[in-house]
């Protein structure tokens, strides 16, 4: 199996630090070129075991090699000109977008890894970490519900990025949570578009660096016992290991600084069918990160879940 040459642009931030993380213990992806707007010509963090330099992300400035693909780790907004010079340089290049400039484009393929077929596209639009969450707690159900879904999500302040912001200013966040974008969140369209078109969704923002704990409360067509939605999701996430299905409440500090999920607790109110349970995964990994190498592995043939551990 040959060897692939990646290049990260924009390895400063989280997950730019967890994808270089990824890389390095992948024996066919070879993480070639770092770009960062702030630490060009620095060497990368010490725990990434790498004697790259950054090198400098100004689109003025950038240099581009002989990469096979480009994983983008830019925020909403930034990507258009990166790809335009990506482009240019190698039209067959694979292109991984980690931002939400794509995902309601149909010119690139939105994937999220468990719930999709091989890439076809070498256009790759990675979904976000809130949104990952909540499909993963509708696909199995899509067929069983009516009406809205309300969902509640908590994050850590990684969410917010490393720039300072008011969503992660650990004196406002001091022993507190923080509501935020309580209508029309991104990541509701990107559901809306992609699973299931009645979402209601509202995320916070807790004081703890990383991890999501989302909560889900669907109404169901017809009645169906909690042993039958535990079943039905044991059936559903089938051969898929990162998933996993539990019939207790997920603890998420069981998914921090991995690239699992965990799906359980799940009760159901008979006389509503009310169905409520929780997912957690770590957002900065599963939520984003994993999800990029598994579908960079998929756009070159291979196993999804190849050099995850």
């Amino acid at each position: 199996m040959e060897v692939k040459k990646v290049g990260l642009l924009g390895g400063r931030g989280y997950v730019g630090q967890e994808i270089i993380k990824l890389l390095a213990q992948h024996k066919h992806l070879n993480i070639s070129s770092v770009f960062s707007l702030s630490k060009a010509g620095q060497p990368l963090e010490p725990d990434t075991d790498s004697d790259l330099l950054y090198q400098d992300l100004d689109i003025e400035n950038i240099v581009l090699a002989d990469e096979d693909a480009y994983i983008l780790a830019l925020s909403n907004n930034e990507s258009a000109k990166y790809i335009d010079l990506i482009f240019q340089h190698n039209s067959k290049a694979i292109i991984i977008d980690l931002s939400a400039d794509h995902r309601f484009d149909d010119a690139w393929e939105y994937r999220v890894p468990e719930l999709s077929n091989k890439v076809m596209l070498s256009r790759i639009s990675n979904p976000g970490c809130y949104a990952s969450a909540m499909q993963f707690m509708l696909a199995p159900l899509i067929d069983s519900l009516v009406g809205s879904v309300n969902l509640y999500g908590i994050s850590g302040f990684s969410g917010a990025g490393a720039s300072p912001n008011a969503r992660n200013n650990q004196e406002t966040l001091k022993d507190n949570v923080l509501p935020y974008s309580l209508v029309s969140h991104l990541h509701e369209k990107e559901v809306k578009a992609h699973s299931y078109p009645d979402i209601l969704f509202t995320p916070h923002v807790g004081n703890f660096f990383r991890g999501i704990m989302m909560t889900g409360n669907f109404i169901l067509s017809e009645t169906m016992l909690a042993d039958e939605i535990y079943n039905l999701f044991i059936s559903y996430y089938d051969q898929k290991s990162l998933i996993s299905i539990q019939r207790e409440l997920p603890n998420m500090q069981d998914v921090q600084n991995t690239s699992n999920v965990i799906i359980g607790g799940f009760e159901v109110d008979k006389e509503i069918n009310r169905l409520t349970f929780c997912c957690t995964l770590d957002n900065l990994l599963k939520g984003a990160a994993t999800q990029a190498v598994q579908n960079l592995n998929s756009a070159f043939g291979w196993e999804d879940n190849l050099g995850i551990t």
